[in-house]
């Protein structure tokens, strides 16, 4: 429907139809301007949460997917698809600010035994909204010629609705005490969200927080590069945000309709099939929720990122030959269903909220803001180069994104601590005990620790 309206507006302007060619270039333009939006968002979105505070940028945040909408909804009335290309810039905007700024918000709203749990929602709103967007495509509900801008715009009702709900949560108590100074308020957000519950212990975490980097101001993501003291976190960081978009999950996407087409669905019934896929990733997602806090962010990741190698190395010989052999199709379509549920309860589950479980107060943002520009960066990467991968390797790209699911599970397994029931303070200390390279310089670490504790 978006490639006639470009071919209509061409024509309706300058009397002229466009060649295969050059709709296909406006299109791919549509496509891409999206991860450039959310990346410039990424980079943005660490000092607006600092500056306005988590709430507060999740509120104004707001407004660009609502103008983002409301010219997606014009545009077929308009006949503009420039109007399109400028929503899904503003989508993309709203995105990468979106993504930092919920995640340093719930993570930082969460009582400390709760986090992970909490850190899976993020991931199950991604999924559930994905889930929704391919229910809302099909042919009976806005997948037709007459509808399709209402699906565009949709996102700006979901918009509205937080507009209008969240004011009535608090902001961040982790924010307002350890970034603002304010304990009164921190102890009434507290009160707001927790309600009863003893938060005392939390803030007697954070205050011992607080002294041991009081001296320590907000840091932006040049200065996290280049402390030595985080670097682990940072190598954590990035490889695990690499990889959560470089791990093969477009792929599967892409050949899943292929799989449906030889195991026998018919060409109009593969959305519905695709829904499927959608429906998978929800309810895994749901099931992550209840299992996370018992089993650990770390064997969530590890597990997940072998359990991928192994769906993904199956994946290149089922598909070579589902044409031969009438069983392998089926084959494949497990392996398929495998691999997102791999996916959806370990990287994806776990991934958006790693940098607020792994960092101090003080390199929070930065490192949101780091993890979230690696993420829309590999996204676009990943856009531009997987056609020329799926052209020359055909289904033996999988062996690539093998290699990366490989590389993350290994790098979990060796270098990350776990992070359940522990505060930013003693997943540092872990950190630094996992890669000291003597003991020398784990009883120096420990005696810093202990000085502090004495100031204390």
């Amino acid at each position: 429907f978006i490639k006639e309206l470009v071919n209509k507006s061409c024509v309706h302007r300058y009397d002229r139809i466009l060649k295969e060619w050059e709709v296909s270039l406006i299109w791919s333009f549509t496509v891409s301007i999206f991860c450039i939006g959310g990346l410039l968002g990424s980079l943005m979105a660490g000092s607006l949460s600092s500056r306005f505070g988590r709430k507060h940028c999740l509120l104004l945040n707001n407004f660009l997917a609502i103008f983002g909408a409301i010219l997606m909804l014009l545009s077929r009335t308009a006949n503009s698809f420039e109007m399109i290309m400028v929503g899904r810039f503003l989508y993309g905007l709203n995105a990468g600010i979106g993504l930092s700024a919920q995640a340093m918000y719930l993570t930082e709203s969460a009582p400390k035994r709760l986090r992970a749990m909490v850190g899976v929602t993020i991931a199950t709103s991604l999924s559930f909204g994905k889930f929704l967007g391919q229910l809302l495509g099909i042919r009976e509900l806005l997948g037709t010629e007459k509808n399709w801008h209402w699906l565009l715009g949709f996102n700006g009702f979901t918009a509205l609705f937080q507009l209008c709900t969240l004011p009535l949560l608090p902001e961040s108590p982790r924010y307002l005490l350890l970034e603002k100074g304010n304990v009164q308020a921190s102890e009434n957000a507290f009160r707001k969200l927790w309600g009863k519950n003893d938060y005392n212990k939390e803030v007697v975490e954070m205050l011992e927080e607080k002294a041991a980097l009081q001296s320590v101001r907000s840091c932006s993501v040049l200065e996290l590069i280049q402390n030595r003291t985080v670097r682990w976190q940072l190598l954590t960081i990035v490889i695990a945000f690499t990889a959560l978009q470089l791990c093969g999950l477009n792929a599967v996407y892409f050949y899943s309709f292929e799989v449906f087409r030889a195991a026998g669905i018919q060409e109009q019934r593969l959305a519905y099939a695709a829904l499927g896929t959608g429906l998978c990733e929800v309810s895994t997602s749901l099931a992550c929720f209840m299992i996370i806090e018992s089993i650990g962010r770390k064997v969530l990741l590890f597990r997940g990122y072998m359990g991928m190698a192994a769906a993904l190395g199956l994946l290149s010989v089922t598909v070579y030959f589902q044409k031969t052999v009438w069983w392998m199709p089926y084959c494949s379509m497990v392996l398929v269903f495998l691999f997102i549920s791999f996916f959806s309860s370990g990287p994806a589950a776990t991934t958006v909220s790693l940098p607020g479980e792994i960092l101090t107060q003080s390199f929070k943002s930065a490192g949101y803001t780091l993890g979230c520009t690696v993420n829309w960066t590999c996204l676009f990467v990943l856009g531009t180069v997987f056609p020329i991968l799926v052209g020359n390797l055909g289904n033996f790209c999988f062996l690539i994104f093998l290699a990366v699911c490989l590389i993350c599970g290994l790098h979990v397994k060796f270098n990350m601590p776990e992070t359940k029931d522990r505060t930013a303070l003693e997943i540092s200390v872990e950190f630094e005990r996992m890669h000291a390279k003597d003991k020398a310089s784990e009883k120096k670490r420990a005696s810093e620790i202990k000085v502090q504790e004495t100031k204390l």
